[in-house]
C-alpha cells in the first residue's frame, strides 16, 4: 500500500483542476501581451482568473500580482519594501519558512537592513508582548510573521498582529502559503499588507502563485522586463498554470468546512492512536483545533538508537512523510524550526500531513507500520 502523508510540502493536482487547464494547453496559445484575437483570449483568461481570486478573498483583482510561487512572492514583498517602501528593519522569528528568513538575511547584507527576532515558546507562538516591545522603536518597519508553521503548524493571531502594526505604522507580511485554500480569508476586514499563495498547497499546479499587495502599498518591479501584471512583474504570464489556481481556489472554498472537519478528523484520530500505543509521545507546536494547521501533525517519537533511519524505514513500508520543509530537503543541518524552539533532535520527529484527498484506511495503515517498526525494534 502506498500512502502520501507530505501533503504541506505540495498536494496532488486535483482532477477538476486538470481537466481545467487542458483545453488551455490545447487552445490557447496566443500571447497575453498581444493585441490580436489569439492575444486578447489569452488576456481574458488571466484577468478572469484575477477576479476570480480577488473574490474569493474578498480584495480588489488589482491588488493580485501573480508569480511563480509562494517563494517569489515572499522575496517580492520583503525586497520592495526595504526598496520601494524605506523599510530599515524587518521583524521576523527564527522559525519562519527560509523564503523569508534567509531574504531577511539577504537584506541585511546587501541593503543593511536590520533584522531583530521575535520570541517564540516551545509551542511555536510568537510571544505577542515581546512584539509590541519590538514595535515602540521609532524606525520605519516590516514585520513578516508566518500565518500557520509549515513544519509544526502553530497559527499566529494575524488579525491580532495585523493590529498592532497599524498601531505602531509598521507594514505587515505573513507568508500563507500553508493557509491559503484552507483557511477564509477577508481582506477587506484583515487590515495587511501583503499575503502569498502557492497553488500546489490545495491541489493546483506547481510553478503558480500570487502575491496579494495592498493598494495602499505603491511598489515598482522586482521582475525587469515587460509590463505584463500592471508592470510589476515583467515576463510572459504562465496561462495555464493560473487558469489552474483559480480552479483549484474554487474548489478550496466551495466545501471549506466539509473539507476542515475530513482532514481534522485524520489528524485528531493519528493523535489519540498515538498516544494509546506510546507512553513516551510529544508532538511538536500546537495540536488544538482552534491553535493549530488542521493539516500539519509533528510528532516527537520515543527516543531509538536508529532515529535516523525511521523516515527511510517508513518509505520502504510505503508510507510519505518528512522531517521538515521539502524545500530544505538535501540541506546538511536539520531542521531549523525544531531547533528554534529547542525540540530534542536527538528523537525521531515526523511531520505528517494531510489533505482531501487522505483516508482514514491510510492513516490506519501508517499508524499500524509505525506501531510494528517501534514494537520489532527496527528503528
Amino acid at each position: 500500500m502506498k500512502v502520501y502523508l507530505d501533503n504541506a510540502a505540495t498536494t496532488p493536482l486535483a482532477p477538476e483542476v486538470y481537466e481545467a487547464m487542458v483545453p488551455i494547453f490545447k487552445n490557447n496559445f496566443g500571447n497575453p501581451s498581444s493585441s490580436h484575437y489569439f492575444g486578447r483570449n489569452a488576456k481574458a483568461l488571466i484577468e478572469n482568473s484575477r477576479r476570480n481570486i480577488a473574490k474569493h478573498i474578498n480584495c480588489l483583482s488589482s491588488e493580485i500580482i501573480f508569480t511563480s510561487g509562494g517563494t517569489e512572492a515572499d522575496n517580492m514583498a520583503l525586497l520592495t519594501c526595504v526598496t520601494d517602501l524605506g523599510v530599515k528593519r524587518i521583524i521576523t522569528s527564527k522559525i519562519e519558512h527560509h523564503a523569508v528568513g534567509r531574504t531577511a538575511e539577504y537584506m541585511c547584507k546587501q541593503y543593511n537592513v536590520q533584522i531583530e527576532y521575535v520570541d517564540v515558546c516551545k509551542k511555536g507562538n510568537v510571544d505577542m508582548d515581546h512584539l509590541a516591545s519590538l514595535l515602540t522603536k521609532p524606525v520605519i518597519t516590516l514585520v513578516s510573521l508566518m500565518h500557520a508553521n509549515n513544519e509544526i503548524g502553530t497559527l499566529l493571531p494575524l488579525k491580532e498582529v495585523a493590529i498592532l502594526c497599524r498601531k505602531h505604522n509598521a507594514y505587515f507580511h505573513s507568508d500563507t502559503v500553508q493557509t491559503m485554500g484552507h483557511y477564509s480569508f477577508d481582506l477587506k476586514d484583515l487590515d495587511i499588507d501583503f499575503l502569498t499563495c502557492a497553488a500546489h498547497k490545495f491541489h493546483g499546479p506547481k510553478g503558480t502563485g500570487f502575491l496579494y499587495a495592498n493598494s495602499k502599498t505603491n511598489l515598482v518591479p522586482m521582475i525587469h522586463g515587460g509590463a505584463q501584471e500592471r508592470g510589476f512583474r515583467g515576463g510572459t504570464e504562465n496561462i495555464y498554470g493560473i487558469v489552474g489556481l483559480s480552479k483549484a481556489m474554487d474548489l478550496a472554498y466551495h466545501d471549506l468546512i466539509e473539507h476542515q472537519e475530513h482532514v481534522w478528523d485524520l489528524k485528531s484520530h493519528m493523535i489519540s492512536e498515538f498516544k494509546k500505543y506510546f507512553d513516551q509521545i510529544d508532538f511538536h507546536g500546537e495540536i488544538s483545533k482552534e491553535s493549530s494547521l488542521y493539516t500539519v501533525l509533528n510528532v516527537c517519537f520515543p527516543a531509538t538508537e536508529k532515529a535516523s533511519m525511521l523516515l527511510f524505514t517508513l518509505d520502504l513500508k510505503g508510507i510519505a512523510a518528512s522531517g521538515g520543509s521539502a524545500c530544505s530537503a538535501g540541506a546538511a543541518k536539520g531542521s531549523h524550526v525544531l531547533d528554534g524552539i529547542h525540540a530534542d533532535m536527538n528523537r525521531p520527529n515526523v511531520r505528517f500531513s494531510f489533505s482531501r484527498y487522505t483516508t482514514k484506511k491510510e492513516v490506519d495503515y501508517a499508524i499500524h507500520e509505525i506501531v510494528n517498526i517501534f514494537k520489532k525494534n527496527i528503528v
